[in-house]
């Protein structure tokens, strides 16, 4: 994993959008990535300080090509800890301490111009290691570490007093720094992925929602305008009044799939199971199937009104569309809604009704239970448990 959790670490302070995977970045990918650049301007101020170890270089040189040698050193040192921390994170955890390590070995190139004045530059291995983004168990011993190494080697040179505390000091409290302001900063590139993700998953789940609410009402409405228009040609000649009227209907009907379909899109349609229930009896009759309806709907709790609604619609159109049904009955009982008919039973409808996938959807998500299966009539049963 790139982002080191996988280590033990919560990986890059400063993550790229558009990279997912830095372990298939070259080097100099990495180094002139987006986070990379963030972190060289943040970074290039903290330079300022090599201006005086610079100095000591210089004048502690016996000539003007000593001098050069070991301002271009300086120089070779900066470049180097500006390109650590990219490098560090785009290592596993388990070898981020490797690049600090080698800052701190390239310090004592330093050592025949300025002597032990070199943990002066320490402070930048300790920010390294802070912005490594290693478990604190690990990025605390080392830190203390780094500014005893340094107590002790001005005390053994300069002579134990207060004035050798202060180098010390700052390695620590600055590591210590930069160690927290980059998990901070993790956390921060965290969740701004986390958003992203949602994000992604809201749409999935507006698609999910629209693509099944589409096929609840195309289904239903189609179903009832093919019977009724079936019923129309088959009037035509013998009976054109009720014809005419079963036309209107039909038009009707397409009508308020269009405006169902509208309002689906936009995400403001409701179903109640009273208008259902009017529905179901005006299709099933149409279809020819005698519906055995209750008088009521008092008995369906208002908050589970809606989804009671849907399984009338989405159990009537199956027993339309798949039955072969001559009565369907619908039923309302114990919290539980029923749709049963004495037609073929449930292999047809349990086997290629898409409804009933995203009805069992449905119903989940409120919470309540659905099963399918033979009825007391010897159809087909629907049941859901709201």
């Amino acid at each position: 994993m790139v982002d080191g959790r996988a280590d033990g670490g919560p990986g890059w302070p400063i993550r790229p959008s558009s990279i997912t995977s830095f372990g298939k970045l070259s080097t100099r990918q990495i180094l002139l990535s987006a986070g990379a650049r963030r972190w060289y301007l943040g970074a290039a101020i903290a330079l300022i300080w090599l201006v005086s170890i610079a100095q000591a270089a210089v004048d502690h040189s016996g000539s003007v090509a000593a001098a050069v040698a070991g301002v271009a050193l300086v120089v070779v040192f900066g470049l180097a800890f500006l390109a650590g921390a990219p490098l560090t994170w785009s290592l596993p955890a388990r070898r981020r301490l490797l690049v600090p390590a080698g800052l701190l070995v390239l310090s004592f190139a330093l050592f025949p111009w300025i002597q032990w004045d070199v943990v002066g530059s320490w402070t930048y291995v300790g920010v390294l290691v802070g912005m490594g983004l290693l478990p604190w168990r690990v990025t605390w011993p080392v830190i203390l570490g780094l500014a005893a190494a340094a107590l002790i080697a001005l005390g053994v040179t300069e002579g134990w007093s207060e004035d050798i505390l202060w180098v010390p000091a700052i390695i620590l409290s600055i590591s210590a720094m930069m160690a927290a302001f980059a998990r901070t900063t993790a956390t921060i590139a965290q969740l701004r992925d986390t958003q992203a993700e949602l994000e992604i998953l809201a749409v999935e789940r507006e698609r999910s929602r629209v693509g099944r609410d589409l096929h609840d009402i195309l289904g239903h409405s189609l179903t009832v305008i093919t019977v009724k228009a079936e019923l129309a040609g088959r009037l035509v000649d013998a009976d054109p009044v009720r014809a005419r009227t079963e036309i209107a209907e039909v038009e009707g009907l397409a009508r308020g799939a269009l405006a169902d379909v509208r309002a689906t899109v936009a995400g403001f349609r409701g179903v109640n199971v009273s208008t259902e229930l009017a529905a179901a009896r005006s299709a099933l009759t149409a279809a020819g199937i005698t519906a055995d309806l209750p008088s009521s709907t008092d008995v369906v709790p208002a908050d589970r009104r809606e989804l009671a609604g849907w399984v009338v619609r989405e159990g009537v159109t199956n027993v339309i569309r798949h039955s072969s049904a001559a009565t369907c009955r619908i039923s309302f009982r114990g919290g539980e809604v029923e749709v049963a008919d004495d037609g073929i039973g449930p292999a047809a409808p349990a086997a290629v009704s898409t409804g009933l996938t995203g009805l069992r959807e449905r119903v989940e998500a409120t919470g309540g239970r659905m099963s399918v299966g033979r009825s007391d009539l010897g159809g087909f049963s629907l049941r859901v448990l709201l």
